[in-house]
């Protein structure tokens, strides 16, 4: 499909909200209906060639009592596909019923007809709701007869006339995965919805994260299976490209590979969006694992942080945008626990013991995103590659929390265990809702041996290419020849205007507590804190000597209360200021500006 071809698509699927939905709903409505039909007929088309054969063979399993985990199983491998319907309707037969009721419910009887993992998708999209509502105001109809229109084509195979010539492309799946994302997009866009970015990430972006993640080691893939996980895992972008990324990595050097692809989302349309999705594309043609005695899904529903529906599962890859910058009280909530209360978590992701010393990761109530990255911190594998962590955060995740709280301690965690390998300060303005920098984190537990006890600070901030028309925020792109070059800074490991190369302890600290008399009150010693680099030649001992005692000589350090802290800064180390001008630079544009005022200025700053 070209872009003209898929230009037009698009313009049709866009357009039937204004066909159809005007006037009998609201806008931000639109979005709940338009992307569950959408998820819907590209179902029945994919399941119409089999239907017939569905339905002969679902008669006469009934009248051999097989049992239904089998009959569904030889179902599905009729269909070649993870799902089926089983009811005697198909979209285009529903088609053109004029009697609203009787078409309610056939549409009802069609719903129901799928196989469970669509019941999943049904449900959280709330599709009959919606469908009862459509219906209610006569629209039920139009919106069946608009999605199974002969002019568009959401099914695999091209529409070809009596002499085979093609009529209207393929939708393959990549292209169906733009398409979901980018009417995502505009239905957020034009409602104002601001949480766009937090469902998905733009493809560009998602590119570079797949690079970061897998081209490293691309080299130490065997035939083998690679379990890929995202725990915001939004429409299922990440994952996708991912996947792909490793299958066509694995295909060039002639492996055998498999990828087994797993996430979590907590709001139900994107989750259910999401599903659909791999479903669609056949990246998971079983939703259902079982692992540790337990039934699982791939696809689990519900809160990372407070309701793991990954429990103990360990992956190879761990890439994620996860949401930065909300509260996570709700999470407190599911735990049982009050604001004040995070002192009581007990999850082990977020509390690990290890050597038999209590370790707190947990941040500030206002953002979750560090609880994200200790969660795939807590993932790792012991394996030839180990545990790849690619992850989004913004400029917070570097700095924010005291020396002792939660967000440094796992900075220290992560660092002191030799996991950092490097950070990317992204450009601004890359994402849809926000124009804010952001920055990915990489983390492995299998660092090559030149990058022992060292870690690398990437500026993308200037390496991307401007849009033609912004889309949002969004105002440039990641495009291959930026995510070459990106990639080469990372695997090149040298020093350059672009990429510095540090020791893990240049980013630690002494958080220190000195103290000396108040002869106001004697009971009450002055208490000051200060910041002392691990570097720091002598120590604190070192920093007490040049920096403390000559002005204050009667001042000590607690050594109670030291506490080892962690941050990182990309202006510290990537900072150019910029030159101030000269009084003679800014007099002569000052007086060029006079010449035009035919010697106003001239008069007033007293110049002959």
């Amino acid at each position: 499909m070209n872009q003209s071809q898929y230009n037009q698509l698009f313009s049709f699927l866009w357009n039937i909200a204004n066909d159809v939905l005007v006037q009998a709903f609201e806008k931000g409505k639109y979005k709940e209906i338009i992307m569950p039909m959408l998820v819907l007929r590209r179902l029945d088309i994919l399941l119409e060639p089999t239907k017939e054969q569905v339905l002969e063979r679902k008669a006469l399993f009934e009248q051999q009592n097989l049992p239904e985990a089998s009959r569904n199983e030889l179902l599905k491998s009729i269909t070649r596909l993870p799902y089926f319907n089983v009811s005697p309707y198909t979209m285009k037969s529903l088609r053109g019923e004029p009697n609203s009721a009787r078409l309610l419910q056939n549409f009802r009887a069609y719903l129901n007809g799928f196989s469970d993992d669509v019941q999943d998708i049904i449900g959280k999209f709330d599709l009959m709701h919606h469908a009862e509502k459509l219906n209610e105001v006569g629209r039920l109809g139009a919106i069946i007869e608009k999605f199974t229109d002969e002019r568009i084509n959401l099914g695999i195979t091209p529409v070809v006339d009596n002499d085979g010539n093609e009529i209207l492309p393929a939708l393959d799946n990549h292209t169906m995965g733009t398409l979901f994302e980018e009417l995502l997009r505009r239905f957020n866009e034009e409602n104002n919805v601001t949480e766009a970015g937090e469902h998905f990430t733009p493809r560009d972006y998602v590119n570079l994260l797949a690079d970061l993640a897998v081209l490293p080691i691309a080299g130490q893939l065997k035939n083998s299976t690679y379990e890929i996980y995202d725990g915001a895992c939004g429409t299922g972008g990440i994952l996708s490209i991912v996947a792909d990324r490793i299958s066509k990595i694995s295909a060039e050097r002639g492996l055998r590979v498999r990828t087994n692809l797993y996430g979590q989302e907590l709001q139900p349309d994107t989750f259910a969006t999401c599903k659909a999705d791999l479903m669609l594309s056949e990246q998971i043609d079983n939703f259902e694992y079982t692992y540790q005695g337990e039934r699982r899904n791939r696809i689990a529903f519900g809160s990372t942080i407070s309701q793991d529906g990954h429990a103990n599962k360990q992956f190879d890859f761990c890439i994620s945008n996860p949401p930065f910058g909300t509260p996570w009280k709700r999470d407190l909530e599911n735990w049982g626990l009050k604001e004040n209360q995070k002192k009581d978590i007990t999850d082990i992701r977020f509390k690990p013991t290890i050597d038999g010393t209590l370790l707190d990761f947990v941040p500030g109530i206002g953002d979750p995103q560090m609880l994200f990255l200790a969660n795939n911190v807590s993932r790792m594998k012991e394996s030839e590659i180990g545990t790849r962590i690619v992850e989004v955060h913004n400029g917070s995740s570097l700095f924010t929390g005291n020396a002792g709280g939660g967000e440094s301690n796992l900075r220290r965690y992560i660092i002191e265990n030799d996991m950092l390998e490097a950070i990317v300060a992204m450009p601004e303005n890359s994402f849809y809702n926000t124009g804010i920098g952001t920055f990915v984190w990489i983390v492995t537990n299998r660092k090559e041996a030149r990058r022992k006890g060292k870690v690398q600070l990437i500026d993308a901030t200037k390496i991307s290419a401007p849009l033609r028309k912004n889309l949002g925020n969004k105002n440039c792109e990641v495009g291959p020849d930026q995510r070459r070059a990106i990639l080469e800074l990372l695997t090149d490991f040298e020093e350059n205007e672009q990429s510095k190369i540090f020791d893990n302890r240049e980013f630690g600290y002494w958080q220190i507590t000195v103290v000396r008399p108040n002869p106001e009150n004697p009971k009450k010693p002055l208490k000051d804190t200060e910041q002392v680099p691990l570097l720091y030649p002598g120590g604190i001992e070192g920093f007490m000597e040049k920096e403390v005692l000559p002005y204050t000589p009667d001042a000590k350090v607690d050594p109670k209360k030291t506490v080892i802290g962690y941050e990182l800064s990309f202006t510290k180390y990537f900072y150019k200021p910029v030159e101030l001008r000269s009084i003679e630079d800014i007099t002569a544009d000052i007086l060029a500006v006079e010449s035009a005022t035919d010697g106003l200025l001239h008069e007033i700053l007293g110049l002959k």
